[in-house]
């Protein structure tokens, strides 16, 4: 006999209950409430423009968390726009409900509040969150997230005397409303630069435009973490403090190789922990945050700059900003990039060593090749995909998958994955991807900036850079030793950049590049992993507080009992 829906589901939900139970055993609930609001008051430089700001913050408020523990966080919209919250690095694991980008969330509408569940299972690291619709992005609501290993996990560096967040990233002076608006126009969309770097939503030390400056207060001799990100917009970055070295500890949830550096490069969207000595005499220090493939002589406001300070300084910072590598060398970027390699040795959120999952013997299951362009699409600028640029549908991809199989909202592996089409077009291009199969995606950059690229649900194990065009014979520069695994990853202009990544976690994912402009003009598509098994042990069901929008603005009718349950 076959069961009823009613039973299929109270039985998912029961296995789901008991899985949830497990896995809270060594985990807490972390309940958060943030209000949401435009403050046209909060201003980062002297400059009329509103700011997203959460409960008054700008930047938001601090995830602190510990490796597999719950975080609901309750968002109540008070701006005038609907709006979503992704949580970027962050996998959520067996979970792409809470994902919070359109194509798996209906938006939260103005004057409303819903609350995400997520778990930072199976991680530790470095992330941050951000809005992710309507180009909010430019206008702030972005903040930290630091997820600590257990007490049984060792970290594999002396314990700091005390950690700083540093966000980092280009502003646009202008309001997101008319840059968002702008965003239409060929030229502003293909050539806009932003105006300003702030650090922390603060404008550089000794800049005119600048209402105050970051400063860190730190003591001779002790040694601190920085958890450094770029949440801009559009810019690469070179970060150095003067007359100190970096030592390079993890990115993204991956604890590296330790380096000394004296710069270090962060694109948009990376995460990066360094440990800092203060060794130098009694005395205030420039930290310093330039762009890369800029001529700063032309854009001085686009360098930030902040204050590393002694306690018992009694001299403010002094002499010329310290010298970091040309903008335009991009050899030493990729030099740089190559040098981050993976501690296989070291835990991070499971008592295995990193080294355990490696990638020296996999098998490839599939391979995307994945050309990034731009074309002109009914007068309209766009950015591509293999000629293809992403148009958002009123209906999120997720639900459709889950109760229509996708029906009248896309159609499964419609646009090329390894070839590129003869025309430009619009679609929505969603990708299958093989459960529990590795897949090696090549990122190919045509453009003449630099661009990220960043994957929710999964890591990606950095195995290659090149210039020009991939081929198979670029797979024997491949380092499948040690590569690093992060979740966002660079591509140089005219270069290509190659990760593999190990598709065990069911869902819609998004694939996208991290530069606002490339991403709101139709740079991403998704990934659907799929697992025919219903136990939510696997994937969990919808949330009970779904949002609903599109073709189901009314209640879907449930989904019908998989064949496997008869």
């Amino acid at each position: 006999m076959a069961c009823t829906g009613f039973n299929r589901r109270s039985f998912a939900w029961a296995v789901l209950i008991a899985v949830v139970l497990v896995a809270r055993a060594n985990a807490i609930d972390i309940f958060l409430e943030w209000h949401l609001t435009l403050d046209t008051t909060l201003k980062p430089v002297t400059r009329d423009q509103p700011v997203i700001v959460i409960n008054g913050l700008f930047p938001g408020p601090l995830i602190n968390a510990t490796t597999n523990d719950f975080v609901h966080v309750n968002i109540f919209n008070d701006m005038d726009e609907p709006l979503l919250f992704t949580w970027n690095g962050i996998q959520q694991r067996l979970n792409s409900w809470q994902d919070g980008v359109s194509g798996t969330n209906c938006p939260i509408q103005p004057g409303t509040n819903w609350t995400y569940v997520f778990q930072t299972k199976d991680q530790i690291g470095s992330f941050f969150y951000f809005p992710s619709i309507n180009f909010h992005k430019a206008a702030g609501g972005f903040g930290s997230i630091r997820v600590i290993n257990r007490n049984v996990i060792a970290v594999p560096f002396p314990r700091p005397e005390a950690e700083f967040d540093l966000l980092i990233g280009d502003w646009f002076y202008d309001s997101y409303q008319n840059t968002r608006a702008l965003m239409g126009t060929p030229l502003v969309a293909y050539h806009a630069i932003p105006d300003i770097i702030l650090m922390n939503g603060k404008g550089p030390f000794g800049n005119p435009m600048s209402k105050s400056y970051e400063s860190f207060n730190v003591t001779q001799g002790m040694t601190y973490r920085l958890r450094i990100s770029n949440v801009g917009n559009a810019l690469s970055f070179n970060f150095r403090i003067q007359n100190h070295q970096m030592v390079l500890v993890e990115t993204e949830g991956s604890y590296t190789d330790q380096i000394a550096l004296d710069s270090l490069d962060v694109h948009v969207g990376q995460s990066y922990s360094v440990l800092v000595t203060a060794n130098q005499n009694a005395a205030d220090y420039y930290m310093v945050a330039s762009p890369k493939l800029v001529n700063t002589s032309e854009f001085t406001s686009l360098v930030g700059i902040g204050v590393l300070h002694y306690s018992n300084s009694v001299s403010q910072v002094s002499g010329p900003l310290p010298d970091g590598p040309d903008p335009f060398d991009l050899d030493f970027s990729v030099d740089q990039a190559k040098s981050i390699r993976w501690n296989l040795t070291a835990g991070a959120a499971r008592p295995n060593p990193q080294g355990t999952f490696n990638v020296s013997n996999v098998t490839l299951s599939q391979t995307f090749i994945l050309q990034s362009s731009v074309a002109d699409l009914g007068d309209e600028p766009r950015y591509v995909v293999n000629n293809v640029s992403y148009r958002t549908p009123e209906t999120p991809l997720k639900l459709a998958d889950y109760y229509v199989n996708g029906t009248g909202v896309y159609q499964l592996d419609a646009f090329p994955t390894h070839y590129v089409n003869d025309d430009a077009a619009y679609g929505v291009s969603v990708v299958t991807g093989i459960h529990k199969g590795w897949i090696e995606i090549v990122f190919m950059n045509t453009l003449d900036a630099m661009d990220s690229w960043h994957l929710d649900g999964f890591g990606f194990y950095v195995v290659g850079f090149g210039n020009g065009d991939w081929s198979t014979d670029s797979r024997d520069t491949y380092n499948l030793y040690d590569p690093v695994v992060r979740s966002t990853v660079q591509v140089y202009p005219g270069g290509w950049t190659a990760v593999y990544a190990f598709l065990d976690n069911p869902g819609m994912w998004n694939l996208r590049s991290q530069l606002l402009k490339h991403w709101y003009l139709g740079q991403e598509l998704y990934v659907r992993v799929y697992d025919a098994d219903p136990n939510p042990a696997k994937e969990s069901p919808p949330p009970e507080n779904l949002l609903r929008c599109g073709i189901f603005s009314s209640p879907p009718a449930p989904a019908p009992a998989p064949a496997s349950w008869t």
